[in-house]
């Protein structure tokens, strides 16, 4: 609807009422709506759904087209982000936020810093869910308001051109309103847990839920040892519970990525219940480290299966955690992939200790022969080492291709010694082509980073800190934040503004006519800004 047809629609609707309302302004109530345009999280995620399915639809039919975001643990940086991405590429499209649980609960518990193994209180993702759609909503409504400020400074100097421009920038904008990939880790419990939280997380504005193949209770950081995972029924329960989530909530179309950590997990806390040889539970339980038995010579407590006619007993830690038999990681991957698949799951997550494109490819086309649109999200993780990995990848290429490798030490690759060698820069530059790269030959269609501005939060309170408090005072901040924020247009530099000063400024003016008394004047400092 546009602005027009949003201040006939008030008109009408204020009319009826009479002289009561003589006070509500038609065009006012337009620009309230068109700046709140949704009203709830249902709304958001119903809406952003339909972006995400586009998208895929997108990427089946060229691979160039992959999508992209990053993590976020404010809803401060997952709107700034967002301004920033308007700001620089004039769209939005194919670029999402991430909520990464393993930066809610080293940030956002209330127990304080927590490792990623679901200690954080489950509420709290869906709370960040909120509150990130809460201020890109902000930005929407902040937009929109200098818009409608242009619009009455044209009309004031009669400015026909100007009024017509600004209209068509009203009607063609494009909210800060994109999906949400949202981590709900194992699901915090049973499929009725993870069902009731996955609601929560819809409520929020989530179209996009990821879940992962560990044990709830033993949940780890994928990229940290001691991983457990479970049977695929135990985990197709959840995956289930959230479709049946999506679908009471109304978002059919909802987005399930199901991530499988199996490339890094050598335990399992349950034996799969089998009812037939060959079904998924045989499958699962064909992985086990087991060691053959004589049925004359049983250990007291010794648990034991059948395989091929065979009586074995799976190996068994004092944790009574039973282990796969090791080099079986891949092969549980692909499993995982295409059951996952098979049983309602849209999207894969394969979790992997290095970024290499051979690798992950390696699963995916495996995975392809049985689902053939089969297609990952990544995380193109802040645990891998990157300058070292593509370093060593690049290092072995070359000696594969029977290059002189005497001027490096591969131990030694992350030195700066290396630094604007020719080894540095090809590897810089895989690192730089890694998505598209990756995209196309190993089926990604979404490339994340899960922790970004936990590392950026970091470098720049220290770069601020060491000016600061040493010899640059003052100027530390000046030079290297205030003035940078300026120079690059950064709108944070008018700090009032981007809170809603402006915005409740227009309100007053709203509810209050000439009586409002507003933060805006000649007086407010953020006008030193302007120049």
């Amino acid at each position: 609807m546009t602005y027009s047809q949003t201040i006939n629609e008030a008109a009408k609707a204020i009319a009826p009422n009479g002289k009561p309302w003589d006070g509500i302004d038609a065009a006012s109530v337009a620009r309230m709506r068109l700046q709140n345009r949704f009203q709830t999280g249902l709304d958001i995620a119903k809406y952003t759904a339909k972006i995400m399915r586009a998208d895929m639809a997108a990427y089946d039919a060229d691979p160039a087209k992959y999508t992209q975001s990053l993590g976020c643990w404010h809803g401060f940086i997952g709107q700034q982000k967002m301004i920033s991405i308007k700001k620089h590429f004039g769209t939005t499209k194919g670029r999402y936020l991430y909520l990464s649980g393993w930066m809610v609960a080293a940030l956002r518990s209330e127990f304080g810093p927590l490792p990623d193994q679901s200690m954080h209180e489950k509420t709290s993702v869906p709370a960040l869910i909120e509150e990130l759609y809460t201020f890109l909503r902000q930005a929407d409504a902040r937009e929109l308001g200098m818009l409608f400020r242009e619009l009455d400074t044209a009309k004031a100097a009669g400015d026909a051109v100007g009024i017509h421009r600004t209209l068509h920038k009203i009607d063609d904008y494009q909210t800060h309103i994109v999906p949400i990939i949202a981590d709900i880790d194992a699901g915090f419990g049973n499929a009725e847990a993870t069902y009731l939280l996955a609601k929560k997380f819809i409520e929020a504005g989530a179209c996009c839920i990821q879940i992962e193949n560990q044990v709830s209770d033993e949940k780890q950081c994928g990229h940290q040892d001691g991983k457990v995972t479970v049977p695929h029924e135990d985990f197709l329960a959840k995956i289930r519970a959230v479709r049946y989530a999506f679908m009471e909530l109304g978002v059919d179309d909802g987005v399930i990525v199901a991530r499988t950590d199996s490339l890094g997990a050598g335990l399992t806390k349950q034996i799969a219940f089998v009812k037939e040889p060959g079904d998924l539970g045989d499958q699962y339980n064909s992985f086990l480290d087991c060691d053959e038995v004589d049925p004359a010579n049983l250990g007291h407590g010794q648990v034991l299966i059948t395989r091929d006619g065979k009586l074995m007993s799976p190996k068994r830690l004092p944790s009574n955690l039973f282990q796969f038999r090791p080099g079986t990681g891949e092969d549980r991957c692909v499993l995982d992939g295409i059951t996952s698949l098979q049983h309602g799951a849209d999207l894969l997550w394969i979790e992997t200790e290095k970024p290499h494109i051979g690798q992950i490819g390696g699963m995916v086309r495996r995975i392809r022969e049985v689902i053939p649109n089969a297609k990952l999200v990544y995380n193109n993780s802040p645990s891998f080492n990157w300058t070292l990995n593509f370093r060593q990848q690049v290092f072995d290429a070359w000696a594969a291709e029977g290059k002189d490798l005497s001027a490096y030490d591969r131990a030694r690759l992350m030195s700066v010694d290396y630094d604007g060698t020719a080894l540095a820069d090809e590897a810089d530059e895989r690192i730089r082509t890694f998505q598209r790269d990756a995209a196309r030959e190993a089926g990604i269609f979404h490339h994340l980073i899960t922790l970004p501005t936990y590392h950026t939060a970091a470098l720049s309170t220290d770069n601020l800190a060491r000016e600061y408090f040493g010899e640059a005072g003052m100027l530390g901040y000046v030079k290297n934040v205030q003035r940078a924020e300026i120079r690059q247009g950064i709108a944070c530099v008018k700090h009032q503004n981007m809170a809603g000063s402006d915005i409740g400024d227009d309100h007053k003016e709203y509810f209050a006519g000439e009586a409002a008394l507003k933060a805006g004047g000649a007086h407010n400092t953020m006008n030193q800004f302007a120049a």
